[in-house]
């Protein structure tokens, strides 16, 4: 990060050179510093960096939802693209910095007080993927068989999704998006048609031992955006 090395007063510069102010020169009214391009733009640069360390905070704290912090996002970006002059974009950047931290305070002031129920938001797919793994290693921790491998199908899936406190159907669609996000969070596992089956159903396979070596891996970005690439703000 940059960082100020010190506090230079402002009624005390004159000029900047190798010659030395007047005696007799009395400093205009508004004063100039000239500072490098490359230097003011790596300043533009640390603040663009601020800026998507706010936009994670908002993401992870689920404020804003995907498509909406999406597109709020793409369009500061092309903002400041459009515009010429470093100075504009600098002050962009900082009433874009600004508008997120009010976007934090109202999300601040909208909870409950100590003592209430905070809920935090996720999306269902991640919410039924993490489901999904957490079931499969129960399972083998507790087989009696002690199996090599261990099959999970979409059947099993809705059964496991519509338990007694959960009376919502899960259409087909959604669990098999569910078993797909529960094989990208968890290397182990293959999501593919079980072979032989004329109705294709989609099922989860993994070889028990690389089951319990591999953590799954959890990309919270995808919490909020459906795509695999990251959205940040981009000079």
């Amino acid at each position: 990060m940059c960082c100020l090395m010190g506090i230079v007063d402002a009624t005390q510069i004159n000029t900047f050179g190798t010659t030395s102010p007047k005696a007799e020169f009395v400093p205009p009214d508004d004063l100039i510093l000239e500072i490098p391009l490359s230097e003011f733009q790596h300043l533009l640069k640390e603040l663009a960096t601020t800026y998507n360390q706010i936009a994670e905070a908002v993401r992870d704290a689920g404020i804003l939802r995907s498509r909406e912090l999406g597109k709020l996002t793409e369009g500061h970006s092309s903002a400041l693209k459009a515009e010429k002059s470093p100075t504009q974009r600098f002050l962009l950047l900082n009433a874009y910095i600004r508008q997120l931290l009010t976007k934090i305070r109202e999300a601040l002031k909208s909870r409950p007080q100590e003592g209430g129920k905070v809920i935090q938001v996720c999306s269902k797919i991640m919410a039924r993927a993490v489901q999904i793994i957490d079931y499969v290693k129960t399972t083998i921790q507790d087989d009696p068989f002690r199996r090599k491998e261990i099959a999970f199908d979409s059947q099993q899936a809705r059964v496991l999704f519509s338990g007694k406190n959960n009376p919502e159907k899960v259409s087909r669609r959604d669990t098999i998006r569910a078993m797909k996000k529960a094989e990208k969070l968890c290397p182990a596992m293959t999501c593919d048609h079980r072979p032989n089956d004329g109705r294709q159903t989609m099922r989860l396979t993994a070889k028990v031992q690389d089951l319990k070596d591999t953590p799954p891996i959890i990309e919270y970005r995808n919490l909020w955006q459906r795509s695999d690439r990251r959205v940040a703000l981009s000079l």
